[in-house]
């Protein structure tokens, strides 16, 4: 009998310390919106700020943590989601592009937060091909989906990916709508984490017809480069003696002559009897209006989510944190889009939320990228940081607390050369004060490896070799990049030890191309120019 009661007693204690602990956990919701620049959100203080774009965003950001130096590792969707899940690199997670698939076996996200005992979930935009397997629940868009009436794949509605379901009205009112839903008829009892992720405001900005009025009389500020810029850039994004300036990176003006086609909101969108500075002033215009309205929509509906939290007390006990899957190109340097390592497209957006660790009004420079989110997540719900994921949780610095031994340069790679948006292939490294990219200008697969790549087959461009070369800014003096000072002799030592850091990055994160030897060859013959 009296193992009996021993048994019990232990028993009791155990699951009484098991929910213990679970009450403590706080419940996650990992917020992403699809190409949100930290410049379209007021509370970044950016040109656009005045234009008051995100005010929810702007107090919760205000009630919580801004970080100011958050990057991404590779500027486009796929790669950088695969990075996010994972807590690693490309060459680690095996995602480098577009056409490239996560395992499932690699969603490690989901699948920590399931052992430390929580609900997990995915509602909106995933982008990873592979179903959504190791989530409790899931109701994702079919690749990019549909911004009105969009369909969704749902766990429980059969198999994947014919397990279709369908909606009516605007995306983001409809992500949120099911995110809202889940909330309601989830059970409590266990801590929940929710990866809320909206399709705007990615390309093609449609938004949801109440906002055409939005900013309709409104001057949007332009930036200086989009017309002059004579220090920037180098022959490895416009070519030889400016050979190329038609051809790389979608333009704004009716510059890029790409036979890809140019964006819808060059001044072709208005015609080319348009003188081109003024076509250019009104394709800016629209771009951006069209871009902000988009933005708008998502703001407006997480405030339909944070009434939502606070009326069902879960407000204070939630750890809310708001991104973007990158930056986006809003027209600095003539250029639309993402994919480039200038700060629009590298920057990414990241504010956390938790009254009971965070104290108001914080900013903090920490230099993180995406492969840390997962292992800050994970330490945030009680877990410890896997061996295997290469980021590292900043989970002291929400505390108020200091890092040990962080990282002073974080590492980016863009693989898709000359593809969709005509942007070279590049890699570098970032610190707080400069940075450093080496323009290698080619594809990673050789031309026999190219017709299993949808990307390639239907946008073409990657049989275009661009010029090898170097660019350096100045971030403390030049914070816009305007001007690319790796020739400058005052600069020789700083770049000497960023190339140091830069050969070391890629050898410690499994980044090096020992599988691309065309490539390797082209960064030994031009490493020293």
């Amino acid at each position: 009998m009296n193992y009996v009661n021993k048994f019990l007693k232990v028993s009791v204690f155990f699951i009484a310390t098991v929910l213990f602990a679970q009450k403590k956990q706080p419940n996650i919701i990992y917020i992403m919106s699809d190409d949100h620049a930290a410049q379209a959100i007021g509370a970044y203080g950016g040109d656009l700020s005045s234009l008051n774009p995100t005010p929810n965003i702007d107090k919760l950001a205000s009630e919580g943590m801004l970080f100011k130096n958050a990057f991404c590792n590779n500027s486009i969707c796929t790669p950088s989601r695969a990075s996010i899940i994972s807590g690693q690199y490309p060459q680690t997670n095996g995602v480098l592009d577009l056409d490239m698939d996560l395992e499932t076996e690699k969603q490690y996200l989901p699948i920590e937060m399931k052992k430390l005992g929580y609900t997990t979930a995915m509602i909106g935009k995933w982008h990873l091909k592979n179903e959504p397997v190791n989530f409790d629940y899931y109701k994702v868009l079919p690749s990019q989906g549909k911004y009105f009436n969009p369909s969704f794949r749902e766990k429980g509605k059969g198999t994947w990916p014919k397990n279709i379901v369908k909606t009516t009205g605007h995306s983001s009112d409809v992500i949120t709508d099911l995110a809202i839903n889940y909330l309601e008829n989830l059970d409590k009892s266990k801590p929940f984490f929710l990866m809320h992720h909206y399709k705007a405001p990615h390309d093609m900005f449609e938004y949801a017809p109440r906002y055409e009025d939005y900013l309709k009389n409104t001057e949007i500020p332009e930036p200086a480069s989009l017309y002059n810029q004579p220090y920037w850039g180098s022959a490895g994004t416009k070519g030889e003696n400016d050979r190329l300036i038609n051809y790389i990176g979608t333009s704004v003006s009716p510059r890029h002559r790409n036979p890809l086609k140019a964006s819808d909101y060059t001044t072709r969108f208005f015609g080319e009897e348009i003188e081109p500075k003024l076509g250019t002033h009104l394709a800016y215009q629209k771009y951006l209006k069209d871009y902000l309205r988009c933005v708008k929509g998502v703001d407006d509906n997480l405030g339909r989510l944070f009434e939502y939290l606070k009326k069902e007390g879960l407000w204070k006990n939630t750890v809310i944190i708001y991104t973007g899957d990158q930056g986006m190109m809003l027209g600095a340097h003539d250029l639309i889009d993402k994919r480039w390592m200038y700060e629009e497209a590298m920057q990414m957006p990241f504010i956390v939320h938790y009254p009971k660790m965070i104290k108001e009004g914080k900013t903090t420079d920490l230099l993180i990228n995406n492969t840390d989110y997962a292992p800050t997540m994970i330490e945030l719900a009680g877990g410890k940081t896997p061996e295997y994921m290469q980021g590292k949780s900043f989970l002291n610095t929400l505390k108020g607390k200091s890092e040990n031994n962080w990282r002073t340069a974080t590492y980016y790679r863009y693989w898709m050369h000359m593809i969709h948006h005509a942007v070279p292939a590049h890699f570098g490294v970032r610190t707080k004060d400069y940075k450093l990219i080496f323009y290698y200008g080619s594809h990673y697969l050789t031309e026999k490896d190219f017709k299993n790549q949808y990307w390639i087959k239907n946008k073409l461009g990657h049989d275009v070799q661009t010029p090898a070369t170097w660019e350096f800014y100045d971030l403390r003096n030049d914070p816009k990049e305007l001007h690319n000072r790796y020739n400058d002799p005052a600069f020789k030592e700083i770049i000497e030890e960023l190339k140091k850091e830069l050969k070391r990055q890629r050898e410690e994160l499994n980044e090096t191309d020992n599988k691309y030897p065309h490539i390797q060859k082209i960064v030994n013959k031009h490493w020293n120019d």
